[in-house]
């Protein structure tokens, strides 16, 4: 069970799971899944969870995905990141559901000083429109009402977690992936996902076109604008395609001058005293540790002015420039839709002209007359005659 957390390479490795399913199998490792997102929907089932009408679609699901599982003799491997919320009941639920196999629980966990940024950013690629520094108070805010907090501390509060999804199980059965620091190896991460998994790191090639990027502080910016302006307007599918997958994903994140989200200093300085805490707790826990506990220690302020950019103030010529990019890639996109389009009309009206041509000469015959009977008797005449003798041709049949 790999259970979370968002923003540590969960959807690099999820897609290299669905992209090598096939050849995993045949290992005698089953990653039970017949579309890339059915952990997902088995999850949302799990705990019941709403997420813009996709609920619906998971009714069952997880049932489903455990049967699979149970059926499976060898080792399987089941993960999505919003696992990591999970309630203790429902990772009861979850654990008995694949009866008597043995359950190894991996979380992947990356610093603070990072995950809070990225969660901000996240929520804004879901239509959020909370500013960065509502962000911020809401989740450093002691008392983690309302959904924003309890979401974010559901699935990066790392020693919860893990108590939640590890308490009834070894702790050599609890596997904690630290996500490396920057400058480290480009493959590391995903020869640790590997080990622990029990996978052939080199065999899996893990190339993959899937990826949760990140975008800098003023297209950030923009996109959070632009869900001011259509939310309750765009429906959910055609925000995904053409907000978060095209401009986010696929354009604004290509941006790598733009500043990078950072954490103003008191706020920096409480995640290192936090991170300090969650070090020390796990320590006793005695996990499987794969990587080190220091990799969950934020690294140190460069030393220099301070660096931070407050999305919620940005550069506004930045965010223009963020916006024409957005503009030409919406206009080449609707462009090549149009052509789509066109072609698509031209296959059909070349199959209709097809189909007219393959029609038989009686056909033709018949139409003419059904056109013409209105007017002319002799017509009229001719297509009584014909149906009669159809009617008794069908009563002999």
């Amino acid at each position: 069970m790999h259970v979370g957390a968002p923003k540590t390479g969960t959807s690099f490795v999820q897609d290299v799971l669905w992209l090598n399913r096939e050849s995993l199998a045949g290992q005698g490792i089953l990653y039970p899944a017949d579309r890339f997102d059915e952990h997902f929907l088995a999850a949302l089932d799990l705990m019941e969870m709403p997420w813009g009408g996709l609920e619906t679609q998971a009714v069952g699901a997880w049932d489903r995905l455990a049967e699979r599982v149970r059926g499976w003799s060898g080792t399987a491997i089941v993960s999505h990141e919003i696992l990591a919320t999970a309630t203790k009941h429902q990772v009861r639920r979850a654990i008995e559901s694949f009866g008597d196999a043995e359950v190894h629980v991996v979380l992947s966990a990356r610093d603070l000083v990072r995950q809070i940024p990225a969660e901000w950013q996240e929520n804004v690629k879901h239509r959020r429109t909370v500013s960065y520094h509502g962000f911020l108070d809401k989740i450093t805010d002691p008392r983690r009402t309302g959904e924003l907090a309890s979401w974010f501390w559901g699935v990066q509060e790392v020693p919860d977690v893990l108590d939640r999804w590890g308490s009834t199980l070894p702790p050599e059965q609890v596997h904690l992936v630290t996500v490396p620091k920057p400058g480290a190896p480009r493959d590391l991460l995903w020869q640790r996902f590997a080990s622990v998994l029990g996978l052939d790191a080199a065999a899996l090639a893990p190339e993959t076109t899937r990826a949760n990027p990140s975008m800098g502080v003023p297209e950030t910016a923009l996109v959070r604008r632009v869900n001011e302006r259509v939310n309750g307007v765009l429906p959910n599918q055609d925000y995904r395609e053409f907000v978060r997958e095209l401009l986010a994903h696929r354009t604004l994140s290509q941006r790598r001058d733009s500043p990078r989200l950072g954490l103003p200093a008191e706020v920096r300085a409480w995640a290192v005293d936090l991170s300090e805490t969650w070090i020390g707790l796990l320590a006793e826990q005695k996990y499987d540790v794969v990587g080190a506990l220091e990799e969950l220690r934020p690294d140190p302020v460069p030393a220099g002015p301070a660096a931070f950019a407050d999305p919620d103030h940005p550069d506004e010529d930045a965010v223009a420039e963020a916006a024409m990019t957005s503009i030409v890639t919406l206009l080449e996109e609707a462009a090549r839709l149009r052509g789509v389009e066109r072609s698509l009309r031209q296959e059909l009206e070349t199959a209709l002209d097809e189909l007219e041509l393959s029609r038989s000469l009686w056909f033709r015959v018949k139409r003419r007359l059904v056109r013409e009977a209105d007017r002319n008797r002799v017509a009229a005449v001719g297509l009584e005659t014909y149906r009669r003798v159809r009617g008794r041709s069908s009563r002999s049949a």
